[in-house]
C-alpha cells in the first residue's frame, strides 16, 4: 500500500493550498482532497505534515490537521487489512467513500402493516447489497457465496437482526457466537468480520444506519501466518512422471514414517486427467478456473494468451517443455466439442483427485499447521498430500520459479500479481529453500 500527502499547486485567496492524499491499495488508486488546507511555507514535504507551531488561515492548528491526516492513514491501513483478509479487490469509489463519507446519516425506517416504524433488517439489506454490488463490480460466484455465507451466519446468530444491534457490544457478541457456538478459527472470524464491515460501510453510505461502531471495531485475534504449501521440484517431477495404476489394482504405499499401507485404484482415467491438469498449473501458474476455461484457441505455438476469470487481466505466458508435453498429451485424447483443453471437472472433485494422485506419488512429508481458537493455540500435523488442492499448483509455480532465481518482477508478469506485497510470502519461502540448498555444499 502507498499513501502520500501533498499540497495542490493552487492556493485560495488566503494563501492556503488544499492537502490531497494519493492512495494505492491492492492495485486500486485514488486521489482525493483531505478537507484540510495549509500555506505551502507551513508544510513539511519530507514528513508530509504541517510544520510544528503553524496553523491554517481558518485557525486550525498543526496538531489538529496532523491528527486528521493520521486518522485518514489509519482508516486506509485498516481497509487494506480487511481487503487482504476478505480477498476483496477494492475500487477507487470505495476508497473515496471510506475516507470522506463520515456525515451522520439518519436511519431510514419503513412502515409496518400496523403503521409503526420498523428498523431495516440486516438480512434484507444484505440481499440488496449483494444484488447491487455483484452487478456493478461483476463479482465472481465465489464472492457472492462468501456474502451469502455471512448472511447465513448472521441469520443463525439473530433471525431478526437490525443494524442498531451491531454496535460495539453486538459485534463482540457475534464474535463470541462464532467462537463458542460455531467453533470458528480466529482466521475465519477475522475474514467474517472483514466481510461484515465491508457490508456495513455500504449500508452506512446508503443511509440504512447511523451506527458507525464498526469503523473502530478491531478485535485483537491471534493468528499464525499461514504456511505456504507447495511441491518442491523433486516432488513435482515425481508426480509429473507418475504412472496411474489400472482400475481395481491395489498398490502398497509408504507413509513418512516408513509404515506401509494398501491403496486401491477406483477411477484411473479421472486421476490421470486431474494429474495432468494440476501439473499444467504447476508449470504455468494458472489458477484452476483459468485452466478449466483454457481453450485451444488460447494456445499459439509455445505461448498462450488468456484473460483471467478472477481479475480479468490479460496474460501472455510462455510455455516450457513440461507444459507443452502435457498439451501434446491432451491433443492425443478425445477432442472437446467446445474446444476446451482439459476435460470438465468441478473444483471440489479436482481437489479430491489431487490429494489422491499426490498420495500415489508418496508426497507425504509431514506438515504442521498452527491456528488459534480464541487464545488457544492448536497445532495440526498432516501429510503434504492431504493439504494439496487446486491452488497448490499456482503456489508451486511461484515458489519453484523464485527458487530457480527468476526475478519476482518477471514471475509477476506470468502470474498477473500487481501488488508486490502479495508475493512476499512466496519470496520468504524461496529464500529459505535457497539457503537450505546452499547448506548441502557443506555436506559433501
Amino acid at each position: 500500500m502507498a499513501i502520500n500527502f501533498y499540497l495542490e499547486k493552487r492556493t485560495d485567496k488566503n494563501g492556503d493550498a488544499p492537502i490531497r492524499v494519493s492512495t494505492s491499495i491492492c492495485g486500486a488508486r485514488a486521489v482525493n482532497t483531505t478537507g484540510f488546507k495549509i500555506a505551502p511555507n507551513k508544510w513539511d514535504t519530507v514528513r508530509q505534515q504541517v510544520k510544528r507551531g503553524q496553523k491554517s488561515a481558518s485557525g486550525l492548528t498543526y496538531s489538529t490537521i496532523n491528527a486528521g491526516l493520521r486518522r485518514i492513514k489509519g482508516k486506509l491501513e485498516t481497509f487494506e487489512n480487511e481487503c487482504s483478509n476478505s480477498q476483496h479487490k477494492p475500487t477507487k469509489a470505495e476508497i473515496s467513500a471510506l475516507l470522506f463519507d463520515e456525515r451522520p446519516v439518519p436511519t431510514q425506517r419503513k412502515q409496518s402493516a400496523a403503521g409503526q416504524n420498523e428498523l431495516p433488517r440486516v438480512e434484507h439489506a444484505l440481499t440488496a447489497f449483494v444484488a447491487e454490488q455483484a452487478k456493478l463490480n461483476q463479482w465472481s460466484d465465489g464472492t457472492c457465496v462468501k456474502f451469502r455465507t455471512l448472511q447465513m451466519h448472521l441469520k443463525a446468530y439473530d433471525p431478526t437482526l437490525t443494524f442498531d444491534k451491531l454496535d460495539e457490544c453486538g459485534l463482540t457478541q457475534f464474535l463470541d457466537y462464532m467462537r463458542d457456538q460455531k467453533g470458528f478459527k480466529n482466521s475465519t472470524m477475522n475474514k467474517t468480520i472483514a466481510f461484515l464491515k465491508w457490508f456495513m460501510r455500504w449500508a452506512h453510505a446508503k443511509g440504512l444506519t447511523a451506527n458507525t461502531d464498526f469503523q473502530t471495531f478491531a478485535p485483537k485475534l491471534k493468528q499464525a501466518q499461514k504456511k505456504v504449501v507447495f511441491l518442491e521440484w523433486e516432488e513435482l517431477m515425481r508426480l509429473y512422471a507418475l504412472e496411474i495404476p489400472e482400475n481395481g489394482e491395489t498398490i502398497v504405499l509408504a507413509d513418512s514414517g516408513g509404515e506401509r499401507y494398501p491403496m486401491t485404484i477406483h477411477d484411473a482415467a479421472a486421476l490421470a486427467k486431474a494429474r495432468d491438469m494440476f501439473c499444467f498449473c504447476c508449470f504455468t501458474s494458472l489458477r484452476y478456473s483459468d485452466a478449466a476455461n483454457l481453450r485451444w484457441a488460447n494456445v499459439d505455438g509455445d505461448t498462450m494468451t488468456i484473460t483471467t476469470i478472477k481479475t480479468s487481466d490479460t496474460l501472455r505466458i510462455e510455455l516450457n517443455k513440461y507444459a507443452l508435453a502435457i498439451l501434446n498429451r491432451m491433443r492425443q485424447g478425445e477432442a472437446d466439442p467446445n474446444g476446451y483443453v482439459f476435460p470438465h471437472m468441478t473444483n471440489q472433485r479436482m481437489n479430491v483427485y489431487i490429494k489422491d494422485v499426490c498420495e500415489l506419488a508418496e508426497i507425504n512429508q509431514p506438515i504442521t499447521q498452527t491456528h488459534y481458537h480464541g487464545a488457544q493455540r492448536i497445532d495440526e500435523t498432516a501429510p503434504k498430500y492431504a493439504l494439496c488442492g487446486t491452488h497448490t499448483g499456482r503456489r508451486t509455480f511461484i515458489c519453484n520459479a523464485l527458487t530457480m532465481g527468476i526475478p519476482a518482477e518477471i514471475v509477476m508478469k506470468w502470474t498477473g500479481h500487481s501488488d508486490y506485497k502479495a508475493m512476499r510470502p512466496y519470496i520468504d519461502v524461496a529464500d529459505a529453500a535457497k539457503a537450505d540448498a546452499m547448506r548441502k555444499f557443506n555436506e559433501r
